[in-house]
């Protein structure tokens, strides 16, 4: 099979937050991955890991007392390099649909559903015409099973579900190449994360008429069970840092997750094994200098007091062995893609 070509390719990204005093909190640490064509990458991992973080860097969206590092390239274009006039004009809702994990946030109250997604309609595409825009508006409203009968509503008079297909569909309405859904189910049920996720899957499954470029999605979710249903490969974050990469097939499968706490984040679902980690995350602005991990981890010893190496994409000095494999060491200090 023929590998597909990175629609955006992630190295060294690092995110530090100057905080008073001179303190620096270590969000994203060395972040190496790529997003193919084609391909869903879902990242996972705890509540304030730096996910959410990972995903405003690439739209330049951090606040003034962030600092990057490396690059994440798209189009030619290196995000974290570009200026606000290039992310504004170019990247944003272009190179770069957005689903954001506070919906409302990004909602414009004072306007209705309908009238943001006409907007966007007649900004993103060749769709002409008063008829012709209000039907492309409705279809994207379809497509994120946002109900007809709530087009003419504002954002304050939407619930949290409601307000998160709004966002959705907005995100839909462009030929971005990349669709970053961060938390793109909250305030779902079931059927509808159901509906959520494939439509993600169709979106770049099925890039659209003759010239359309190749997409990608990168999801960024606590859902494991959404992240099984589309994703293609999992990348698991802990503590600032991606400690492993896997197919998503053989992550949830056989033979499983190879880092510690990956395992552990499947085992602690109600439907595997439903026993929680022990023990909290670090805070990112007292990070030990070895395995982040190792307080919580039963196979942790004194050689994980230094950083772990990489091996077959786990950051961990014992990972859990293979089918038919021992753990193997690397060189290498972070997971690489």
């Amino acid at each position: 099979m023929t590998e597909r070509s990175p629609v955006l390719s992630v190295r060294g990204l690092s995110v530090r937050f100057l905080m008073p005093g001179g303190r620096r909190v270590a969000a994203v640490t060395d972040a190496h991955f790529d997003v193919a064509a084609g391909e869903c990458l879902a990242l996972i991992g705890e509540s304030g890991c730096g996910k959410s973080v990972l995903a405003s860097a690439l739209l330049g969206l951090l606040p003034g007392n962030a600092e990057t590092a490396g690059e994440a390239v798209l189009g030619g274009l290196d995000l974290l390099s570009a200026d606000e006039r290039t992310l504004a004009r170019t990247v944003r809702g272009r190179l770069v649909g957005l689903v954001p994990q506070s919906p409302a946030a990004h909602l414009t109250p004072v306007r209705t559903v309908r009238s943001q997604l006409e907007e966007t309609v007649a900004a993103l595409t060749g769709v002409r015409g008063r008829a012709g825009v209000r039907s492309a508006a409705r279809a994207a409203a379809a497509r994120a099973a946002f109900p007809p009968d709530h087009l003419d509503r504002h954002p304050h008079e939407l619930s949290g579900g409601l307000a998160q297909r709004a966002a959705t569909a907005l995100a839909l309405v462009g030929d971005a190449p990349l669709l970053l859904a961060d938390e793109p189910t909250t305030g779902l049920d079931r059927d509808l994360v159901d509906h959520t996720v494939d439509e993600l899957r169709r979106h770049i499954d099925h890039p659209g008429g003759p010239g359309t470029a190749e997409r990608a999605l990168l999801m960024i979710t606590h859902d494991l069970a959404a992240a099984e249903r589309i994703a293609d490969r999992i990348a698991v974050m802990y503590a600032g840092r991606i400690v492993e990469l896997a197919d998503a097939e053989a992550f949830f499968g056989s033979p499983g997750p190879r880092h510690p706490y990956s395992r552990g984040l499947l085992q602690a679902l109600p439907d595997r094994a439903f026993i929680p980690i022990p023990g909290l995350p670090p805070e990112l602005g007292d990070l030990p200098d070895g395995c982040a991990f190792a307080a919580r981890c039963d196979r942790a010893d004194d050689t994980c007091a230094v950083l772990p190496p990489a091996a077959d994409g786990v950051a961990c000095h014992h990972p859990v062995p293979g089918t038919g494999e021992e753990a193997r060491q690397g060189t290498s200090e972070d997971v690489r893609a």
